[in-house]
């Protein structure tokens, strides 16, 4: 009995250990499989098998646009008339120089478009609608109607339409681009080649794309886009709005695999501006800026070439507020600025008429500068202002090889120089001298050295001399050629 007691207690304990590695294995079991699930959840949110349900879940918010534009065309002859032809008289008319040469027909074009808002608002791209008499959305279910518009932006290229909104229109809405990343599949719509309702898929082959404007982000992406997809959606895998198709690069008109789409966290305060004002208010300095290169840097006694130097000083915002050429933008409203393009696009997101600090490099100092942004003018207006030439290449030499000149009312005349500006005048360069290798012509004005305003000839070599005597490499010059300011960098040997 005791031996049996003992088998059977033994007998016991064995059953329970099988039972607790049943429960163990079936424990595993259910971890291998939950993880397996889970992998299959996340592969299928990278990767889904099928788009099918995005689709029918945004696509009655994505509209096809043709627009109508009235031209002048020419009149032409198409052959000779035999004399006694009773269509002699009407190609008479043809040939008759007082009868009119041109008339007048339809041109059309067509983009794409998306529904942003149930009462009819639509964004599109500025190029699809510009100058057009008369625009036609089509909607997903067949139906047409006629939209005005609101407003555009041809800096980033979008305009906001609007329709009569019968009943409740379907919408979507944008996303954050910001988040978004490389390798992120997304899907465009819209009407390529004029062939309607269409998709393509991709994913986001890079981000921060700069095309030509001043404001551009645009996301790249493999999805096929092709003319007539400009001003559609390109959706992330949520349904939400993270660009506006643009452009392509392509070397025939078709898709290659490389498009653009302008980011939605760009679109969507320039949207939101035109729905309020009908126009876009950008904040703004009132300056020319350029890039500064490393010599450029060197001169200014700079480790690195960080920041945006001031060309020019406008009448406006910056000059009521004490900036001055040569100046270097380094900071703007506690943001750091690393190049040109950075403090255009930090500048016009900033809200017109609002007071912020500015920190510049002025002759080896900081120094802070309170701005009060003014708004933007339009591009018309801009371009009545000078330019800003091409940046100089940097030389090697010194200034030698240069006769100056302080400017006098006779020189002024002669070379048509302004005025209020104040400097001295480069008057001979010998071709084979150091200053001519450096880029000095006859006719420039020295107005700035080593960031300081000069109006004589020994304000220029008492600076110059004084860069040499702290073993300073090279200079900075600030020259107008032709009125338009530009920088030189001297180097000494």
């Amino acid at each position: 009995m005791r031996q049996f007691y003992i088998f059977k207690t033994a007998r016991i304990s064995t059953a329970e250990d099988i039972r607790k590695l049943q429960q163990v294995i079936l424990t595993a079991f259910f971890v291998i499989i939950s993880v397996f699930l889970q992998t299959i959840v996340l592969n299928a949110r990278g990767a889904p098998e099928s788009f099918a349900d995005l689709v029918e879940d945004v696509g009655s918010s994505v509209v096809n646009i043709t627009t109508t534009t009235k031209v002048e065309s020419p009149v032409v002859p198409r052959g000779v008339v035999p004399e006694g032809s009773p269509f002699e008289e009407l190609f008479r008319d043809f040939q008759n120089p007082n009868s009119p040469r041109q008339r007048p027909r339809n041109a059309n074009a067509l983009g794409s478009g998306f529904v942003i808002s149930s009462d009819g608002f639509i964004v599109t791209n500025h190029h699809v609608i510009n100058g057009a008499d008369q625009i036609t959305i089509e909607f997903n279910d067949g139906s047409f109607r006629d939209a005005v518009v609101i407003g555009s932006d041809e800096n980033i290229d979008i305009a906001l339409l609007k329709v009569d909104a019968e009943t409740t229109l379907e919408f979507v809405e944008f996303g954050d681009s910001d988040i978004s990343r490389v390798g992120d599949w997304v899907m465009a719509m819209g009407n390529p080649l004029g062939q309607g309702f269409s998709v393509s898929v991709g994913i986001i082959s890079a981000r921060n794309r700069e095309l030509a404007g001043n404001y551009d982000d645009y996301i790249q992406t493999d999805a096929a886009i092709n003319r007539g997809n400009s001003g559609g959606p390109l959706f992330n895998m949520n349904g939400e709005v993270v660009g506006v198709n643009t452009a392509i690069l392509s070397p025939n008109g078709g898709s290659i695999g490389i498009g653009f789409s302008m980011a939605s966290n760009v679109v969507e305060p320039v949207v939101k501006q035109l729905k309020e004002f009908g126009e876009v208010r950008r904040g703004w300095l009132g300056v020319s800026i350029g890039d500064l290169n490393q010599d450029m840097a060197d001169a200014l006694g700079m480790k690195e070439p960080s920041g945006s130097i001031v060309l020019e000083v406008y009448d406006g915002p910056s000059k009521d507020a004490g900036l001055l050429a040569s100046d270097v933008i380094v900071m703007f409203d506690n943001k750091e600025v690393s190049n040109s393009g950075e403090l255009v696009r930090i500048v016009g997101d900033t809200t017109v008429g609002r007071t912020v600090d500015v920190i510049v490099l002025r002759q080896g100092e900081r120094i802070k500068v309170r701005v009060k942004l003014g708004q933007r003018p339009t591009n018309k207006e801009l371009n009545k202002q000078v330019a800003p030439p091409e940046p100089t290449k940097p030389n090697e030499d010194a200034i030698d090889g240069a006769g100056l000149s302080e400017l006098t009312d006779s020189l002024r005349e002669e070379y048509g120089i302004d005025p209020a500006i104040s400097g001295v005048i480069i008057m001979s360069v010998d071709e084979t001298s150091s200053a001519y290798e450096n880029g000095l012509r006859k006719g420039d004005v020295i107005t700035d050295v080593a960031q300081k305003p000069i109006g004589s000839v020994e304000e220029v070599e008492e600076l110059v001399s004084s860069a040499k005597s702290e073993g300073r490499q090279s200079v900075l010059l600030l020259v107008r050629r032709e009125g338009q300011p530009r920088f030189i960098v001297l180097k000494f040997n």
